[in-house]
C-alpha cells in the first residue's frame, strides 16, 4: 500500500479549503460549539492560514495518492505559528472514509515527515481531538509524544 504525497493543484485549492473547514467545524460541534461558532473558526483559521489563497512551500497541502494515483486523502504541513523556524506542525489529515484502516494515515504521515525535515524542520508537532482514539494511537506508534492535555466537563442536567 504505498503512497506519494502530490502537491495540491491551485485551481483546486478552493474544493480543498471548503472540505477541511467542514471538517473541522464537525470536529469542533462535536466538543460542543455550535454550529455557527465552529464554521466561523474554522474558517478564520484557513484565512489567516492562507492569507492569499493558495499553498506555499512553507505551508503545503497535498493529496494522498495510492500506488493507482488514486485519491485517498490530503495533508496539510508546514511551519508552525512560533518564530522557530525549525518547528513544523500537520495541520491536517484526513483518510477518505472507505479508506481508512489501510495504512494510508501511517503512510501520509510518514511522507510528510520527511518533506517537513526536508525544508529544515527538526521538530513536527499535530493536535488531535481527544475523542480520536484511532489517531491518537497511531500518533503515539509513529513516536509522538503528548505534550499537552485539555479537558472539560460538561455542566449541563442529564
Amino acid at each position: 500500500m504505498p503512497i506519494r504525497l502530490e502537491p495540491l493543484d491551485p485551481n483546486s485549492f478552493t474544493r480543498w479549503a471548503e472540505t477541511s473547514s467542514r471538517e473541522y467545524a464537525a470536529d469542533l460541534v462535536s466538543l460542543g460549539a455550535l454550529s455557527a461558532q465552529a464554521r466561523s473558526q474554522a474558517e478564520a483559521s484557513l484565512r489567516d492560514s492562507f492569507p492569499e489563497g493558495r499553498t506555499g512551500a512553507d505551508n503545503a497541502v497535498f493529496n494522498l495518492l495510492d500506488d493507482a494515483g488514486v485519491g485517498v486523502g490530503y495533508i496539510w504541513v508546514g511551519r508552525d505559528r512560533s518564530d522557530d523556524p525549525t518547528s513544523w506542525w500537520v495541520w491536517d489529515i484526513l483518510v477518505d472514509s472507505e479508506n481508512r484502516g489501510k495504512g494510508y494515515g501511517r503512510e501520509g504521515m510518514k511522507l510528510a515527515e520527511e518533506y517537513a525535515r526536508s525544508r529544515g524542520a527538526t521538530t513536527l508537532g499535530l493536535n488531535v481531538f481527544g475523542f480520536n482514539k484511532s489517531a491518537r494511537s497511531l500518533y503515539e506508534s509513529l513516536g509522538y509524544e503528548t505534550t499537552s492535555v485539555k479537558m472539560r466537563k460538561s455542566l449541563v442536567p442529564d
